[in-house]
């Protein structure tokens, strides 16, 4: 059973308290684990996203998690693993009668106490990105009820994830516009003041800096900024 009061004071706080953060992704899944962990009276959580298909772990909300999501993350192997490749929720009651299926993963469980677990994909449309792993001391029987809060929440974080990952994007190329602005500035200038040294057209000073670029393997940018700051001459 869940705490259907804390769950709600979690979908406010994920809306009013994490856009205030600038590393998104990061306090989104710490948010999560710590979230979903209390609101359904776990044992732990954590998160794992695909990097070209590896899983590897992000984030989880104590030493035990913590350690079999490290598990998952060296074997690739685990409910979180399955949920990934399947797209679906993978429920296990007792993860330690499972080392035929995952011996590593059951092993490392049954080592730190840990018997129930599933894993959630987190989902990008059609396509997921990773999964969240829940673990309860005690066998369980995952309920409907349990399943559909910890999508609720993973699917909550995902999208900040996903808007964090494209604002970080927009960043970038905003960042190599403005570089590729400098460059342009820099090198006209350099051009300007190339072509009224040697008494050339601006053409023939570009082709001279972009022999000595070549000839001293560096960059035109490099060599555009030597003649404008340092009075470099080609």
């Amino acid at each position: 059973m869940y705490d259907q009061r804390l769950f709600m004071k979690t979908l406010s706080r994920f809306s009013v308290v994490l856009p205030e953060h600038h590393d998104l992704d990061a306090a989104a899944l710490a948010e999560l684990t710590k979230s979903v962990t209390a609101v359904l009276g776990l044992r732990g959580s954590g998160v794992t996203v695909a990097d070209e298909g590896q899983l590897e772990f992000l984030t989880a909300v104590t030493p035990d998690s913590k350690e079999l999501e490290r598990s998952q993350e060296e074997h690739q192997e685990g409910p979180c693993r399955d949920a990934y490749e399947t797209g679906e929720v993978v429920r296990v009651t007792d993860v330690r009668q499972e080392s035929a299926r995952w011996p590593h993963y059951a092993a490392t469980a049954t080592d730190l106490g840990i018997a129930g677990v599933a894993g959630i994909p987190m989902r990008d449309g059609d396509k997921a990105i990773g999964a969240l792993n829940i673990y309860s001391r005690e066998p369980r029987e995952w309920s409907d009820e349990d399943i559909a809060v910890a999508v609720v929440l993973a699917d909550v974080a995902t999208g900040y994830v996903l808007n964090a990952a494209k604002l970080h994007d927009q960043e970038q190329l905003s960042k190599q516009l403005q570089q590729a602005l400098d460059s342009r500035v820099v090198i006209e200038q350099a051009k300007g003041i190339t072509a009224q040294r040697k008494s050339v057209t601006v053409d023939h000073a570009y082709q001279l800096m972009r022999g000595h670029a070549r000839n001293n393997h560096a960059s035109l940018r490099t060599v555009a900024e030597a003649i404008v700051g340092v009075g470099l001459q080609v």
